[in-house]
């Protein structure tokens, strides 16, 4: 504790009103360290994490037994859920930070945890090779899907939450009625060459996709369990694939430096599109899919024409590389963000630059931009890229102490929720404006 209040009082020479708070929203209820600083006691953090009582107590409201693997959002942001290797899924209050609900069952660790878009079913997904689904108001289990036989990495519902999707360790994807828990195929859909660590949905539900580090993607359709595509073109292993809003497209991005643009009806590769001069980590379409952005290695972001494979726009200015893009909801935005920890937000006809932010948490800022081109990225809060810090657009805005950094961490507005390596859940809320 001594060493604590040492490192605050360095870091107070630097930081002075980020480590007050950090000292006060941290720091024991009785402990010196929460006296010491009690005079700067800030406003702007409207719900705090329930902290011990004193420096040696063990137990924590929003605590797991063990690490925390994945947590999550409800789609109104309030309600938290957090997976663990305690072998529970667990579901908070995000408003006051009670554990409204503890479902247990699995027999081993829960690696992937979502809720269905209409707020009424909890999925998770477990080493124990079963994806088990729960009423999310009174924490029963409905079904217990099996027929993995590996470990279950991921769950998604569709966007109307009548469908769910498995990925698992067996290399296999199966899709399953949420309803009754019945595969919607006479046999599991196979045709990845590798584990599937992710899954899509098509706009239109028709399809599901997944990519793979053998050079291909795989496309099925979610009404009969038929796989319909394999997709054989890319030189290298694809990091990144869309659909368009229409379902008709897709693009993916490669390591052989290429995008290419598929009928989903035919699997034929359309377009192949060359410029970059590094991989290609990241590829987008713009709402009406006349537009593809590119994110690449070569620290530069590309904007093409998908009818005639045209180059219109290449956006420069990183020291890195460019990990993630998108487009605003009106097409008329791009927003990127690269290993350099800056985020940029571009005029797509003009390649201006309106905006840079720096020391931001990359994911999650775009997360809380898509589809609001109006919404500042000044006002979003995320994890800062180096895990220390909460960040406000690019200003530090509460420094997380050690034991507090996230292994796993989600953003909703003005909420944040992170799960620590120790099994510990902290919940914070900050105000939406000024």
């Amino acid at each position: 504790m001594r060493r604590f209040v040492q490192y605050c009082r360095w870091v107070v020479e630097n930081h002075p009103l980020q480590v007050y708070a950090s000292a006060l929203v941290f720091s024991p209820a009785r402990s010196i360290t929460r006296d010491l600083f009690k005079q700067e006691e800030r406003k702007w953090i409207t719900t705090v994490p329930v902290v011990e009582d004193d420096w040696n107590a063990c137990q924590h409201t929003m605590e797991h037994s063990k690490a925390v693997n994945s947590v999550a959002f409800s789609p109104d942001s309030k309600l938290v859920m957090s997976g663990s290797t305690d072998k529970t899924v667990k579901i908070w209050d995000a408003a006051t930070g009670a554990c409204t609900q503890t479902l247990e069952g699995h027999s081993d660790s829960v690696r992937s945890v979502t809720f269905s878009p209409d707020l009424k079913l909890v999925a998770s997904g477990s080493d124990d090779q079963t994806v088990k689904i729960w009423d999310a108001a009174i924490g029963t289990c409905t079904q217990t899907l099996e027929g993995h036989n590996g470990y279950v990495r991921s769950v998604t519902f569709s966007p109307d939450s009548k469908l769910m999707a498995s990925g698992s360790s067996d290399k296999t994807v199966k899709l399953w009625d949420a309803a009754t828990g019945t595969c919607t195929q006479t046999q599991t859909l196979e045709g990845n060459n590798d584990y599937v660590w992710s899954l899509l949905f098509s706009p239109d539900l028709k399809l599901v996709m997944s990519g793979s580090i053998y050079n291909t993607v795989e496309i099925w359709d979610t009404a009969t369990g038929t796989y319909t595509q394999t997709l054989k073109g890319h030189n290298g292993f694809v990091r990144s694939v869309t659909f368009s809003l229409d379902s008709k497209l897709v693009a993916s991005g490669s390591d052989d430096k290429t995008v290419k643009l598929w009928d989903t009806a035919t699997g034929v590769c359309t377009q192949t599109l060359k410029g970059h001069s590094s991989e290609v980590s990241s590829v987008a379409f713009s709402s009406d899919s006349k537009l593809v952005a590119s994110g690449s290695g070569d620290k530069t972001v590309k904007i093409w024409d998908t009818a005639t494979g045209a180059c219109t726009q290449t956006f420069a200015g990183y020291n890195g590389e460019v990990k993630s893009v998108a487009f605003s909801s009106d097409s008329k935005l791009v927003v990127s963000g690269s290993d350099d920890k800056t985020v940029k937000i571009w005029d797509a006809a003009t390649g201006t630059c309106t905006q840079t932010l720096k020391n931001m948490g990359l994911s999650a800022c775009i997360d809380s931009w898509l589809g609001d081109a109006k919404t500042s990225l000044q006002q979003t809060y995320h994890i800062g890229i180096d895990n220390k810090w909460i960040t406000r657009g690019s200003e530090n805005w509460l420094w997380l102490p050690p034991g507090c950094r996230p292994g796993h961490s989600a953003v909703a507005a003005s909420r944040v929720v992170i799960g620590c390596p120790s099994g510990r859940v902290l919940l914070m809320a900050f105000p939406s404006d000024n």
